[in-house]
């Protein structure tokens, strides 16, 4: 495990898989950690790459500061731990929350960013979500039961194994975290800045019940230049824990064929 700084201060710990050429880092999304990428990194082929896997802010091994938890700030915050870790150009892969991150970074750093892979995105407009479902998301820090209901929600093809997995990672996000990333992500408000973004990118849709793949395809990618779309069937939300080995075959795929972009 590896930590650097962010730019108010806050300690952010970070993992280096891999000792190759090209740098992939890894953006988790709400709820989680960075060990939420873990079932997909045992099925990945790291041969040539060097793969960087942070813990935002109020998750996993970082620091729980009482703010901070806005898409701006967390863009930063990946950007401090790609400079410490070297990465002067790398592909981002983004998952829900994730990917607004990431799709930040990409318009902030354009010329850093070799690539972008997208999993059931949030669109940088943002995800209003009914008044029920947001009480329940919101108010979901340190309740097992209620995290277990959203997963129950988000998920199609979660093993017993992986959910409990997921609940322990969960039951360590900070309460700030839950509340202000769940305002953050919901509300979005930079899709003007997506006209900046110049890596290729891949959307991956699964059959998420909250992103499913029309609206990824109206909402993802059709504000990005250089963005195609990709459907993986059958897991839901969280494609990197249901189906781990696809997920990692669509990434290396992804790098095979962009290469050239490295």
């Amino acid at each position: 495990m590896h930590k650097t700084t962010a730019t108010d201060g806050t300690t952010l710990h970070y993992r280096v898989l891999g000792d190759g050429p090209r740098s992939v880092v890894l953006v988790h999304g709400w709820m989680m950690s960075g060990a939420v990428w873990d079932a997909m990194l045992e099925k990945l082929d790291l041969t040539g790459l060097r793969v960087v896997v942070p813990d935002h802010r109020g998750t996993g091994s970082s620091g729980r500061p009482s703010s901070g938890y806005s898409l701006e700030q967390y863009a930063k915050d990946v950007l401090a731990v790609a400079d410490h870790a070297g990465a002067k150009r790398f592909t981002l892969v983004g998952h829900s929350m994730g990917g607004q991150i990431a799709k930040w970074v990409a318009s902030e750093v354009p010329a850093r960013v070799a690539g972008l892979v997208l999993l059931n995105s949030v669109p940088a407009s943002g995800l209003p979500l009914p008044p029920d479902a947001a009480g329940l998301f919101r108010t979901s820090a340190g309740d097992r039961e209620k995290q277990k209901t959203i997963l129950g929600l988000a998920c199609k093809q979660l093993s017993p194994e992986s959910l409990e997995g997921m609940l322990k990672d969960a039951a360590g996000v900070s309460k700030e975290a839950i509340e202000q990333c769940f305002d953050a992500w919901t509300a979005g408000g930079f899709a003007h800045r997506l006209a900046a973004i110049t890596a290729p990118t891949l959307v991956v849709a699964t059959d998420d019940p909250f992103l499913p793949p029309l609206f990824l395809k109206q909402a993802v990618v059709a504000p990005i230049q250089n963005a195609r779309l990709t459907h993986l069937p059958g897991p839901g939300h969280y494609p990197q824990v249901e189906r781990p080995a696809e997920t990692a075959a669509l990434l290396s795929a992804f790098l095979a064929g962009n290469s050239a972009q490295a």
